[in-house]
């Protein structure tokens, strides 16, 4: 599997939920964006709640967008 080194991961907490496995986060740097489970995640019915504290891995083209990769 190939890693792209410009990804960033960072920490935030679910605070609402939309439809399609989507999810508003909140970060630690207080930014918000929008979220979506990653493929993983579904594969193994990982349920994500409001209030779970999440990774959230996000490029740097888009900054309003990311991708849930573990619940912690």
């Amino acid at each position: 599997m190939l890693e792209n080194k410009d990804k960033t991961i960072i920490q935030g907490q679910v605070i609402e939920a939309l439809p399609n496995a989507t999810f508003k986060v909140i970060l630690e740097d207080k930014r918000e964006i929008l979220a979506h489970l990653a493929g993983k995640m579904r594969l193994f019915y990982i349920k994500v709640l409001v209030g779970d504290k999440v990774k959230v891995e996000m490029t740097p083209y888009d900054e309003k967008k990311g991708r849930i990769i573990q619940r912690l």
